[in-house]
């Protein structure tokens, strides 16, 4: 089993950057693909971001594609989710999750997740 504990989220003024990180307790994290979520007020949790095991395959939803970047760092056990150009339609809380096999994007396929954090992007 794989314990999950995101940090980094806060307010951030909109076109800012943000890094969340994501550590992993337990011998398996560098064998399983992370995957980001996020959920706002009255919405569905939705998919972000995800990346296998190596780091060589990503996957992003297309409302973050080109300002979201998903890297891993194995040897610390930690995942970051690094946003730039924040919009307002960002803010929500962000969960790390994790399952044993592919990159995929649907909730329900992912075994783990962590508390979340909130991401407001205001003025």
């Amino acid at each position: 089993q794989v314990q999950l504990v995101e940090s980094g989220g806060g307010l951030v003024q909109p076109g800012g950057s943000l890094r969340l990180s994501c550590a992993a307790s337990g011998r398996t994290f560098s064998t399983y693909t992370m995957g980001w979520f996020r959920q706002a007020p009255g919405k569905e949790r939705e998919f972000v971001g995800a990346v296998n095991w190596s780091g060589g395959s990503t996957l992003y939803a297309d409302s973050v594609k080109g300002r979201f970047t998903i890297s891993r760092d194995n040897g610390k056990d930690t995942v970051y989710l690094h946003m730039n150009s924040l919009k307002p339609e960002d803010t929500a809380v962000y969960y790390c999750a994790s399952r044993r096999y592919g990159v995929v994007t649907t909730s329900i396929d992912y075994d783990y997740w962590g508390q979340g954090t909130q991401v407001t992007v205001s003025s």
